[in-house]
């Protein structure tokens, strides 16, 4: 959820610049099942606006509503919403309102941790009541510095109030290496979900920033030479060069690094004939790193355009990254959550 915490910071200062208030609406609490879950977030803004959401688009407006009191206040309340007789959801959900100030050195510090991709912690202190009003509030930890939104809260360690503690992850980082139609597409489906992309081009057909809309960086450079750097856990890679040298030497190359996937656009037949030649390169290359390697990249999904196979990457790289067992959510009868 770092990616939606990001866009309500931004719309925040945006907002603050123009002198229009600003709310923060954390789901802090829930009791049953819900759309979303505690940790999700919403901007509630002064002119009337919304960023982001706590719900699939029911909840948000009763928010809005009784967001008012706290608009005109200044004081913090947590309020209780219960959808079991409005919603399809059977659950009650309990989330903290508080207005929100941001300042020049928390600002600072949040760039930073996003741009070094360091995880930072969220902490809202509440009760677990309704339309309550109290010291509540959030405290933002970037290592040993703290930050809070509003100088009026003080945050107190005590037994009268519930902490509900959440961990920003780095934004999940995909570099997709290729420069063609369908990287252009790949490219674009996982700016939606809000990841990092970083696109490598051949050094012998350059490619633009604006050829890839949403990208983070787009760089030309050879597998020997090119710098892969932070790849870890947070990171997916896909190769799309369409050119059976290339990849096999990128492959080589990623033997040093540690993503949690790797896809490899081409035909299932192209498969053991890779691994034969990155056996006879790479003899010492390990089980753990074999199996990171997808090819053919994607679910069986029936895709077929450009499109469809980027969305069917992207799906994959999630129940990777998720650790799913892919199939279809009817053959579910308990919590779709565990």
């Amino acid at each position: 959820m770092t990616h939606e915490f990001k866009e309500i910071i931004q719309q925040a200062f945006l907002n603050q610049q123009k002198g229009i208030q600003n709310i923060l609406a954390t789901v802090v609490a829930l009791d049953g099942s819900s759309y979303r879950k505690p940790g999700v977030q919403m901007l509630l803004s002064s002119d009337g606006k919304i960023t982001g959401a706590v719900s699939g688009g029911c909840v948000e407006k009763e928010v809005q509503r009784r967001a008012q009191t706290v608009f005109k206040t200044r004081t913090p309340k947590v309020i209780a919403y219960d959808g079991r007789y409005r919603l399809g959801c059977e659950g009650v959900l309990y989330i903290l309102l508080e207005s929100i100030n941001l300042t020049p050195k928390f600002l600072k510090e949040f760039s930073s941790s996003i741009e070094k991709r360091i995880p930072f912690s969220i902490n809202a202190h509440y009760k677990k009541e309704d339309e309550i009003e109290g010291n509540f509030g959030t405290v933002i930890q970037f290592g040993k510095k703290s930050f809070t939104f509003s100088n009026h809260f003080k945050p107190t360690v005590n037994n009268k109030f519930l902490v509900f503690t959440q961990t920003m992850q780095p934004l999940f980082r995909l570099i997709i290496i290729g420069g063609e139609h369908d990287a252009v597409k790949l490219c674009k489906q996982a700016t939606l979900l809000g990841w990092e992309v970083e696109v490598i081009t051949s050094i012998k057909d350059p490619k633009q920033s604006s050829d890839f809309p949403g990208a983070k960086s787009v760089i030309a450079q050879t597998p020997d030479l090119v710098e892969l750097t932070h790849i870890n856990q947070h990171t997916a890679i896909v190769l799309m060069n369409h050119n059976f040298t290339y990849d096999l030497r990128y492959i080589i190359k990623l033997q040093e690094t540690d993503p949690s996937y790797i896809g490899i656009l081409g035909a299932a037949k192209r498969r053991e004939k890779l691994f034969n030649e990155l056996f006879e390169l790479s003899p010492d290359v390990s089980d753990s790193f074999l199996d990171k390697i997808h090819t053919p990249a994607g679910l069986n999904i029936g895709a077929i355009t450009p499109e469809e196979i980027a969305l069917s990457i992207v799906a994959e790289i999630l129940s990777v990254i998720r650790n799913k067992e892919v199939f279809s959510l009817k053959k579910i009868t308990g919590k779709i959550h565990t």
